[in-house]
């Protein structure tokens, strides 16, 4: 049978170190913000929007570890969930939720200013804890993550956009029958949509923005047999056709 693919990018919400100026001196993790209490909003408000909207079902998430994407992730699973019509957007018994290293930020001093890195140069995350925040037995333990640790730093632009390309084209070919939401950064929105939709140059993106792809899934015998080009449409993003020379969201 035929049916489409919908793979949602979406960017995390606002984070606190820009409400906070003296959040980052008094952190145990001054380069791991939180959200803001207003990011927690609009994040609930996005994944109520895109479940209202969709009229189909969110299979998988993937997520960055970094503790304002997991926080915005767990608040679009509570919105897709208190959806009168939840059953038609989100299964909790079906929906998988798994932690992407592929996703994380820009591993380089642009994105994470060198007076917040940690000393040592290790960025660790206690995944069980990250896990916690979602509903239990939501987190699929069997995903093999397509990036197994955060990427080294000193990462360039150019490899973090690849980077980012790579992990959106390999989870939507490996799981080409399902609907997917990655929640990321700035500069994974920005490459996600400059990639999928040509000759454009991104001039803004605002916190919880997120890109849609849509492609033709041809399936038989539960085997996919063909997929078509992507569509894309886009919420929370002002581009231009012309070049352009911007700074990377963070």
């Amino acid at each position: 049978m035929d049916r489409y693919q919908h793979v949602y990018v979406m960017r995390h919400g606002h984070r606190l170190d820009n409400f906070d100026p003296d959040w980052a001196a008094k952190a145990a993790r001054p380069w791991d913000p939180p959200l803001f209490k207003d990011g927690m909003v609009r994040a609930f408000q996005t994944g109520q929007r895109i479940g209202s909207q969709t009229g189909f079902p969110i299979h998988r998430i993937f997520v960055s570890p970094f503790l304002r994407c997991i926080q915005t992730a767990s608040q679009v699973v509570a919105a897709l969930s208190s959806l009168p019509n939840a059953m038609s957007s989100i299964d909790k018994t079906k929906l998988k939720v798994a932690i992407e290293y592929g996703l994380c930020e820009m591993m380089n001093s642009v994105a994470i200013w060198p007076e917040v890195s940690p000393i040592d140069g290790k960025f660790d995350f206690n995944i069980s804890d990250l896990e916690a925040m979602f509903p239990e037995g939501m987190v699929d333990h069997n995903v093999d993550p397509i990036y197994k640790e955060i990427p080294q730093w000193g990462e360039s632009k150019e490899k973090c956009r690849e980077r980012y390309v790579k992990v959106v084209k390999t989870l939507a070919d490996k799981y080409p029958t399902e609907n997917l939401l990655l929640i990321t950064h700035g500069e994974g929105l920005v490459t996600t949509f400059s990639n999928f939709y040509k000759d454009t140059t991104v001039l803004e993106v605002d916190y919880c923005a997120y890109v849609q792809l849509r492609r033709e899934v041809s399936s038989k015998d539960g085997s996919v047999v063909e997929t078509g080009e992507y569509e894309v449409s886009q919420s929370g993003i002002r581009f231009s056709h012309d070049p352009v020379t911007i700074q990377t969201p963070i």
